[in-house]
Protein backbone atom coordinates (compact mmCIF):
# COMPACT_ATOMS: atom_id res chain seq x y z
CA UNK A 1 0.00 0.00 0.00
CA UNK A 2 0.74 3.86 -0.60
CA UNK A 3 2.31 5.71 2.03
CA UNK A 4 -0.31 7.70 3.59
CA UNK A 5 -0.45 11.17 3.20
CA UNK A 6 -2.91 14.18 5.90
CA UNK A 7 -6.07 14.16 4.15
CA UNK A 8 -8.34 17.35 5.69
CA UNK A 9 -10.94 15.59 8.01
CA UNK A 10 -11.78 12.02 8.73
CA UNK A 11 -9.91 10.19 6.02
CA UNK A 12 -6.10 10.24 5.29
CA UNK A 13 -5.73 9.65 1.02
CA UNK A 14 -3.29 6.95 -0.33
CA UNK A 15 0.38 8.40 -1.19
CA UNK A 16 2.43 7.80 -4.33
CA UNK A 17 2.88 5.01 -6.51
CA UNK A 18 6.15 3.97 -7.68
CA UNK A 19 6.79 1.85 -10.71
CA UNK A 20 8.23 -1.43 -9.37
CA UNK A 21 7.80 -3.72 -12.77
CA UNK A 22 11.49 -4.17 -13.31
CA UNK A 23 11.09 -6.47 -16.54
CA UNK A 24 8.22 -3.87 -18.04
CA UNK A 25 10.90 -2.05 -19.69
CA UNK A 26 14.30 -3.67 -20.55
CA UNK A 27 17.37 -1.86 -22.10
CA UNK A 28 17.54 -2.21 -25.72
CA UNK A 29 20.93 -4.93 -25.90
CA UNK A 30 22.19 -3.47 -29.17
CA UNK A 31 22.47 -0.19 -27.16
CA UNK A 32 26.18 0.75 -25.48
CA UNK A 33 26.16 0.66 -22.17
CA UNK A 34 26.70 4.43 -21.26
CA UNK A 35 26.49 4.23 -17.61
CA UNK A 36 29.64 5.27 -15.53
CA UNK A 37 30.46 4.11 -12.40
CA UNK A 38 29.82 6.85 -9.98
CA UNK A 39 31.28 7.43 -6.50
CA UNK A 40 32.29 5.12 -3.89
CA UNK A 41 28.41 5.59 -1.91
CA UNK A 42 27.06 3.93 -5.19
CA UNK A 43 27.25 0.31 -4.54
CA UNK A 44 28.22 -1.98 -7.96
CA UNK A 45 25.71 -3.40 -9.48
CA UNK A 46 25.21 -6.63 -11.46
CA UNK A 47 25.62 -5.57 -15.62
CA UNK A 48 22.44 -7.37 -15.71
CA UNK A 49 20.90 -4.65 -14.09
CA UNK A 50 20.23 -1.91 -16.50
CA UNK A 51 20.44 1.70 -15.08
CA UNK A 52 16.82 2.00 -14.39
CA UNK A 53 16.72 -1.28 -12.37
CA UNK A 54 19.91 0.11 -10.82
CA UNK A 55 17.96 3.60 -9.98
CA UNK A 56 14.49 1.83 -8.26
CA UNK A 57 16.88 -0.20 -6.47
CA UNK A 58 18.63 2.44 -4.74
CA UNK A 59 14.91 4.17 -4.67
CA UNK A 60 13.80 1.23 -2.74
CA UNK A 61 16.25 2.01 0.24
CA UNK A 62 16.19 5.54 0.17
CA UNK A 63 19.54 6.02 -1.30
CA UNK A 64 19.84 9.64 -3.22
CA UNK A 65 21.81 8.57 -5.52
CA UNK A 66 18.20 6.99 -7.44
CA UNK A 67 17.28 10.64 -9.16
CA UNK A 68 21.00 11.01 -10.78
CA UNK A 69 20.32 7.34 -11.58
CA UNK A 70 16.76 8.12 -12.99
CA UNK A 71 17.76 10.82 -14.65
CA UNK A 72 20.57 9.10 -16.20
CA UNK A 73 18.23 6.14 -17.64
CA UNK A 74 16.19 8.84 -19.43
CA UNK A 75 19.37 10.20 -20.94
CA UNK A 76 19.91 6.63 -22.15
CA UNK A 77 16.22 6.08 -23.04
CA UNK A 78 15.91 3.29 -21.01
CA UNK A 79 12.49 3.09 -19.43
CA UNK A 80 11.91 6.50 -19.79
CA UNK A 81 8.17 7.21 -18.83
CA UNK A 82 8.61 4.80 -15.61
CA UNK A 83 11.74 6.77 -14.77
CA UNK A 84 10.43 10.27 -15.10
CA UNK A 85 7.42 8.86 -13.03
CA UNK A 86 9.64 7.81 -10.39
CA UNK A 87 11.55 10.68 -10.25
CA UNK A 88 8.61 13.06 -10.23
CA UNK A 89 7.26 11.01 -6.28
CA UNK A 90 11.36 11.93 -5.50
CA UNK A 91 10.44 15.73 -6.26
CA UNK A 92 7.52 15.63 -5.11
CA UNK A 93 8.39 14.22 -1.60
CA UNK A 94 11.09 17.62 -1.63
CA UNK A 95 8.52 19.51 -2.12
CA UNK A 96 9.42 20.50 -5.52
CA UNK A 97 5.85 20.64 -6.89
CA UNK A 98 6.43 22.07 -10.53
CA UNK A 99 9.17 19.84 -10.92
CA UNK A 100 7.08 16.43 -10.11
CA UNK A 101 4.03 18.11 -12.24
CA UNK A 102 6.46 18.35 -15.09
CA UNK A 103 8.07 14.39 -14.38
CA UNK A 104 4.63 13.00 -14.50
CA UNK A 105 3.19 15.20 -17.32
CA UNK A 106 6.27 14.23 -19.25
CA UNK A 107 6.20 10.59 -18.22
CA UNK A 108 2.70 10.80 -19.96
CA UNK A 109 3.73 12.52 -23.17
CA UNK A 110 5.76 9.41 -23.45
CA UNK A 111 2.96 6.65 -22.43
CA UNK A 112 -0.38 8.30 -22.05
CA UNK A 113 -1.65 5.59 -20.92
CA UNK A 114 0.74 5.27 -17.61
CA UNK A 115 -1.60 4.28 -14.80
CA UNK A 116 0.87 4.99 -12.19
CA UNK A 117 1.10 8.63 -13.51
CA UNK A 118 -1.91 9.50 -13.59
CA UNK A 119 -2.09 8.55 -10.41
CA UNK A 120 0.27 10.01 -8.96
CA UNK A 121 -0.44 13.78 -10.84
CA UNK A 122 -4.10 13.17 -9.22
CA UNK A 123 -2.62 13.07 -6.05
CA UNK A 124 -0.64 16.04 -7.08
CA UNK A 125 -3.58 17.68 -7.80
CA UNK A 126 -5.48 16.61 -4.55
CA UNK A 127 -3.04 18.40 -2.67
CA UNK A 128 -3.68 22.07 -4.48
CA UNK A 129 -7.71 21.44 -4.12
CA UNK A 130 -7.84 21.16 -8.06
CA UNK A 131 -10.49 18.38 -7.23
CA UNK A 132 -11.94 18.12 -11.46
CA UNK A 133 -8.49 17.59 -12.41
CA UNK A 134 -7.93 15.12 -9.62
CA UNK A 135 -10.72 13.03 -10.49
CA UNK A 136 -10.30 13.24 -14.23
CA UNK A 137 -6.78 11.44 -13.77
CA UNK A 138 -7.81 8.77 -10.84
CA UNK A 139 -10.69 7.93 -13.63
CA UNK A 140 -8.09 7.89 -15.97
CA UNK A 141 -5.34 5.62 -13.52
CA UNK A 142 -8.52 3.12 -13.33
CA UNK A 143 -8.97 3.10 -16.82
CA UNK A 144 -5.80 1.56 -17.71
CA UNK A 145 -5.79 -0.85 -14.46
CA UNK A 146 -8.43 -1.93 -13.04
CA UNK A 147 -7.24 -3.56 -10.27
CA UNK A 148 -4.93 -0.43 -9.11
CA UNK A 149 -6.84 -0.37 -5.50
CA UNK A 150 -5.47 2.89 -4.39
CA UNK A 151 -6.97 4.85 -6.62
CA UNK A 152 -10.51 3.60 -6.08
CA UNK A 153 -9.66 4.92 -2.53
CA UNK A 154 -8.48 8.55 -3.38
CA UNK A 155 -11.49 8.62 -5.85
CA UNK A 156 -13.93 7.83 -3.62
CA UNK A 157 -12.81 10.58 -1.39
CA UNK A 158 -12.71 13.05 -4.48
CA UNK A 159 -16.19 12.27 -5.29
CA UNK A 160 -17.38 12.93 -1.59
CA UNK A 161 -15.86 16.18 -1.83
CA UNK A 162 -17.41 16.68 -4.95
CA UNK A 163 -20.78 15.79 -2.66
CA UNK A 164 -21.21 12.46 -5.53
CA UNK A 165 -22.07 10.50 -2.47
CA UNK A 166 -23.77 7.53 -4.29
CA UNK A 167 -20.50 7.31 -7.00
CA UNK A 168 -18.02 7.47 -3.90
CA UNK A 169 -20.64 4.47 -1.98
CA UNK A 170 -19.78 2.57 -5.08
CA UNK A 171 -15.76 3.39 -5.65
CA UNK A 172 -15.08 2.84 -1.87
CA UNK A 173 -16.82 -0.48 -2.48
CA UNK A 174 -14.70 -1.42 -5.28
CA UNK A 175 -11.41 -0.46 -3.29
CA UNK A 176 -12.63 -3.16 -0.57
CA UNK A 177 -12.66 -5.97 -3.33
CA UNK A 178 -9.62 -5.28 -3.90
CA UNK A 179 -7.28 -5.48 -1.27
CA UNK A 180 -6.98 -7.54 2.27
CA UNK A 181 -9.23 -7.96 4.72
CA UNK A 182 -7.26 -5.75 7.22
CA UNK A 183 -6.73 -2.53 4.53
CA UNK A 184 -10.78 -3.73 3.65
CA UNK A 185 -11.49 -3.04 7.26
CA UNK A 186 -9.68 0.76 7.74
CA UNK A 187 -12.01 2.21 4.53
CA UNK A 188 -15.13 0.43 7.03
CA UNK A 189 -15.83 3.72 8.62
CA UNK A 190 -15.85 6.23 5.90
CA UNK A 191 -17.87 4.02 4.25
CA UNK A 192 -20.62 3.94 6.98
CA UNK A 193 -20.33 7.99 7.07
CA UNK A 194 -20.88 7.95 3.35
CA UNK A 195 -23.66 6.05 3.92
CA UNK A 196 -25.09 7.63 6.85
CA UNK A 197 -24.62 10.96 5.00
CA UNK A 198 -26.22 9.82 2.15
CA UNK A 199 -29.34 8.32 3.56
CA UNK A 200 -29.81 11.63 5.42
CA UNK A 201 -29.90 13.67 2.74
CA UNK A 202 -32.76 11.17 1.23
CA UNK A 203 -34.48 11.52 4.38
CA UNK A 204 -34.64 15.39 4.24
CA UNK A 205 -35.26 15.26 0.48
CA UNK A 206 -38.59 13.20 1.14
CA UNK A 207 -39.49 15.24 4.65
CA UNK A 208 -39.05 18.58 2.96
Amino acid sequence: MGELLKFPGEANKLGYSRVHKRGRCAADPNQLDLFVAAPAPIESFSPALSVFEQALLCDERGDAHAAELYARAIEQQVCVADAYCNLGILESKKGRAAKAFDCFTTCLKHEPRHSEAHYNLANLYFEVNDFRLAQIHYEMAVEVDPDFANVYFNLALVQSINNDLAAAIATLTKYQQRVTPEEARNADELLRNLKQTLAAKKDSRLGS
